[in-house]
């Protein structure tokens, strides 16, 4: 083929491939003008009423960042005297979503049902009183002293980690670095925040929300309400026949469960994005899916399984919706001091642990430290004996970079195209999620490091490169 022609054939390719993206968006185009919404009222909500941050703020620095040639055009409606937020979009009357705010259950998308029915779904439930001042040190308390001078802490090196983890090197591909927290033997020993958030702000962990289910679901195997060979877990699986009945917890907390679901975030109407913006019912719609392999075959990261997993808890919990929405300050945040931390639901009642958690940095702090001494805090055991030996234990089928809700290495698809070179010690795991967040666990330092931020693109941020920085500052 002459080069002339190879190049009118890739012209007539690209033009078919164009046509065709422009057929399916425009199909799609009123469930993408839905989603779009729907991002910016649950984020506008949880941002204002949960965070307490300024709107404008929430709205520049959170919606629009790396985002507003699209959703400038969107227009907000906020009703402090019902807690809600309604986003329009003029011309397209499809697009309208609102988000309502419920104290101590955060933010909802109002989906499939209204807002008079979220409020009566939680007309039982009594939202935590406002967290006291404790004068005692962190993590028993409130109280953090930070010294100049740490043994086996080169203070130097540190501050020098620290500013590298907040500056701005490329205006185009911003880090928006909000938080860091720096845990060694039980103490912080450096913390710092961007402006506009604090020690008590809580921010959004995306995916790291999935450690939190873990730990749920530790509780409950704890006090014999729930196995990990517990099967038949959903009432769509158990009709004759279905081979989704064999899908059991420990196949979900280790994503082996062989349902259909796609790779999340690839596109814009992905399973992952439809299930947290556009269905009322998330673990209905991710239980709806088919199996494409046998469970326990193999290895697939998503979230799908995580919503699926924080509907089963419901039974094991005690079945009302009270008991439902309160279990998890019950269980874990009360016990351990995360008195900031709060787990939103969906319209169905049903907590979306795989992306809506919040915590202040301090209190993801607090579950890594958790998870540093083996579910043991203070004197008294919150998890399991051997629950985090279990949850660390690798998937075979992941190639062993992950382990039950919890991340043993840095997944490709969380690192830059050009990481770094320095890898974090092998005994190191991980809490992961979108945009950049992280809890790194790393055992043979005594060490517990978050980083908290809105790094969207892809090569914005490289934890394992901040990792090194700060590992070069502390003492084997």
């Amino acid at each position: 083929m002459t080069v002339k022609k190879a190049a009118k054939v890739t012209i007539i390719g690209t033009l078919i491939i164009g046509l065709l993206w422009l057929g399916y968006a425009w199909r799609n185009i009123g469930s993408i003008m839905s989603v779009a919404s729907a991002f910016y009222a649950k984020t506008l909500c949880s941002g204002v009423y949960l965070a307490k941050r300024d709107e404008q703020q929430v709205v520049f620095e959170d919606v629009l960042a790396d985002m507003s040639f699209g959703l400038r055009h969107w227009h907000r409606e906020i009703y402090p005297e019902r807690n809600l937020v309604n986003i329009t979009l003029t011309g397209f009357p499809f697009a309208e979503r609102d988000a309502l705010y419920r104290p101590g259950l955060g933010c909802t998308l109002v989906t499939d049902t209204s807002i008079e029915a979220l409020q009566r779904q939680a007309k039982d439930f009594t939202p935590p009183p406002p967290a006291g001042r404790s004068t005692a040190l962190w993590p028993e308390g409130n109280m953090v002293e930070l010294s100049g001078t740490v043994e086996g802490v080169d203070g130097q090196k540190l501050k020098k980690a620290m500013d590298a983890a907040f500056s701005e090197p490329n205006e185009r591909f911003k880090r928006r670095t909000r938080s860091v927290v720096v845990v060694h033997k039980g103490r912080i020993i450096a913390e710092r925040y961007a402006k506009g958030f604090g020690p008590d702000t809580p921010q959004i962990g995306w995916s790291m929300g999935k450690t939190v289910l873990n730990a749920l679901i530790g509780t409950l195997v704890a006090d014999g309400h729930m196995r990990l060979d517990l099967n038949r877990l959903i009432p769509e699986w158990q009709g004759a026949g279905d081979p989704r009945s064999s899908i059991t917890v420990e196949h979900l907390l280790r994503m082996v469960s062989g349902l259909d679901f796609d790779e999340p975030h690839k596109r814009m109407l992905s399973d992952t994005r439809k299930m947290l913006f556009l269905t009322g019912d998330s673990a209905a719609s991710a239980a709806s899916e088919k199996l494409s392999s046998p469970a326990g075959s193999k290895w697939f990261y998503a979230s799908g399984s995580s919503a699926i997993l924080s509907s089963a808890m419901r039974p094991a919990v005690g079945g009302s919706q009270a008991q439902y929405f309160s279990y998890p300050r019950k269980a874990l945040f009360d016990p351990i001091g995360m008195s900031s931390a709060v787990m939103e639901p969906d319209a169905a009642g049903t907590f979306l642990a795989p992306a809506f958690v919040y915590a202040s940095a301090r209190d993801w702090a607090r579950l890594g430290l958790l998870y540093l001494n083996d579910g043991v805090w203070g004197k008294k055991r919150i998890l399991p004996e051997g629950w985090v030996k279990t949850s660390l234990t690798p998937t075979p089928q992941s190639g062993g970079q992950y382990g039950a809700h919890l991340w043993l290495e840095i997944p490709g698809f969380l690192r830059p195209d050009y990481p770094s070179a320095h890898k974090p010690p092998e005994d190191a795991f991980f809490m992961l999620g979108h945009d950049g967040q992280m809890v790194a666990v790393i055992p043979s330092r005594e060490l517990v490091v978050v980083r908290l931020g809105l790094s969207r693109k892809r090569n914005t941020w490289d934890h394992e490169e901040f990792l090194h920085n700060l590992l070069q500052a502390v003492s084997k």
